[in-house]
């Protein structure tokens, strides 16, 4: 029986088998109990880790979804091709916040739904996703709190912040058991989960043999490091936290690290220039969550004056429209050098939005958004297979009449 203690990055055991849309056949469910047997120690806690291996040669050839300590599986067994989508869902940079996180499904898979849906780039619909609908399709659920970049711990408060090693053990898992033969590889995520194709883009990169194609793609990761409606830097205090509570100085990209300040290393506009594997940003030009929580958050507003405006850009004034294309400004500048090469590749539409590879409606539907003719999906394909070069900027707003706008009540 392995002991689990539960925290903010290290990931709690899930011995449940997922069942989504489709039904885990008897076979594969014997298969799948019977490889799973590796483990691995972690010298500073009192456990022993299990970590489940996944073998495609042994499963039956039918599609099947299934979970895992640290991932959850949609697998064609025949299929040399593999999308791995990093879960999103903030940080916590505080003793207090991580106390409290450890508690949510954020911090501990004790917590995490037992069942989970695929829609959007997950898809295994053409019709639903027409590039990506036959690939395996690997959803690393997130528990750590820092990207998956984090590696210390606060014992006082039973804390230990795994991020890093979670991500490396997964990776390596998934790699023996198979995918390290993918013939292409996709390593996307959403959020916080965006960044972490980031911070981990050019590493994934290295798991793979040369032959294989490699991309990363980074939807509603693009956060930046801006000032508030107060004139503070709230994002770039939540990021210093982050990084230093979490240690994750010591797992940033060294092109960075090595001559800024290892917190404006957790911002993507101080990553992107250096990566050398192909990425794709896929960013909403006015990022609801940045509105909420970076630009205009409670803290910076105590008035209340953009309380109606954050929740709602119908009910923004002119200035306060104003002051976020300010904030689009300097998105297209982040990206500018980065735009440049013709191995990346760039959607960032003038929508309120956050987001827009998970959310069928968004990713691909009939109303979809679009730049010009082309939509998030058709676009990211494009790239990925190069069939296009794209580099797509939308008009500011209030021009794009194709967006699906985020209200809250």
């Amino acid at each position: 029986m392995t002991r689990v203690m539960e925290s903010p990055t290290l990931v709690s055991h899930c011995w449940w088998v997922l069942l989504s849309s489709m039904e885990l056949l008897p076979k594969a469910l014997s298969a799948w109990m019977e490889h799973y047997q590796a483990t691995i120690s972690t010298e500073d806690m009192d456990q022993e880790q299990t970590v489940g291996s996944f073998s495609w040669s042994a499963l039956d050839p039918a599609q099947f979804h299934h979970s895992h300590p640290y991932f959850q599986i949609s697998a064609l067994p025949s299929r040399k091709e593999a999308t791995y989508f990093c879960e999103g869902g903030g940080w916590c940079d505080s003793i207090r916040s991580c106390v409290y996180r450890k508690n949510t499904r954020h911090g501990s898979s004790t917590y995490m739904e037992r069942q989970i849906q695929f829609p959007g780039i997950l898809s295994n619909k053409a019709e639903e996703n027409p590039d990506f609908f036959n690939w395996n399709r690997v959803k690393l659920r997130y528990c750590d709190g820092a990207s998956f970049s984090g590696d210390s711990q606060y014992k006082a408060g039973q804390l230990y912040f795994r991020g890093q090693r979670i991500w490396l053990a997964a990776m390596e898992d998934l790699m023996s058991k198979g995918m390290r033969h993918a013939t292409q590889a996709l390593l996307s995520g959403c959020s916080a989960g965006g960044l972490a194709s980031i911070l981990h883009c050019d590493e994934f990169r290295g798991l793979f043999p040369w032959t294989t194609k490699v991309k990363c793609l980074s939807d509603g990761g693009l956060f930046l490091d801006t000032i508030d409606v107060s004139g503070r830097r709230t994002l770039r205090n939540m990021f210093r936290g982050v990084v230093w509570l979490q240690g994750v100085k010591k797992n940033l990209p060294w092109s960075c690290a090595n001559h800024l300040n290892p917190t404006l290393c957790f911002f993507p506009q101080h990553l992107i220039a250096d990566i050398k594997t192909p990425l794709f940003l896929l960013n909403a030009a006015y990022d609801m969550w940045q509105i909420q929580a970076s630009l205009a958050p409670p803290s910076a507003d105590p008035h209340g004056h953009w309380h109606a405006c954050r929740k709602n850009y119908a009910h923004c004034t002119l200035s306060q429209i104003q002051f976020f294309q300010g904030f689009r400004n300097q998105m297209l500048n982040a990206v500018k050098g980065f735009s440049r090469s013709n191995k990346n590749g760039l959607f960032i539409n003038s929508c309120f939005a956050h987001c827009q590879t998970e959310r069928q409606d968004t990713w691909f539907a009939q109303r979809s958004p679009h730049i010009g003719n082309k939509g998030v999906a058709e676009s990211v394909g494009n790239w990925y297979f190069d069939r296009a070069d794209i580099k797509a900027v939308d008009c500011p707003f209030p021009c794009d009449k194709t967006c699906h706008n985020l209200v809250f009540k």
